[in-house]
């Protein structure tokens, strides 16, 4: 008897896969979205949802690359952008999450031998 491995998962036919490309030009808001993004996890909830099927985000991106889908970046600022927000995050937030650094003195790395006067 053969092992149930990975390979027995549920695939998406290429009916299914023909209906799961036409998604992206619905836009994600037309699923209940707010932005305009579609993440690994959304693409997930959507086969989920539409063809009854559990995947993982890795399983997604596999399904994804293996049907010749690549990642995007924009290739331009989002509307939504508030630079004067980013602003005050780089300058408020950054550096408490950053943390402090400690001060330069002269000394050894080594813990076992430390630094001669």
């Amino acid at each position: 008897m053969r092992s149930q491995g990975l390979a027995s998962l549920p695939r998406l036919s290429e009916r299914q896969f023909t209906q799961l490309e036409s998604e992206p030009a619905k836009g994600p808001t037309a699923r209940g979205w707010e932005d305009q993004r579609w993440t690994l996890s959304r693409v997930k909830a959507v086969i989920s949802r539409r063809f009854h099927l559990t995947h993982t985000i890795q399983g997604v991106r596999k399904l994804l690359v293996r049907n010749a889908w690549s990642c995007q970046v924009p290739s331009r600022r989002p509307m939504e952008r508030n630079d004067d927000a980013v602003a005050g995050w780089v300058k408020e937030v950054w550096p408490c999450a950053e943390g402090r650094r400690r001060p330069v003195e002269p000394g050894s790395s080594s813990r076992t031998k430390p630094a001669s006067p």
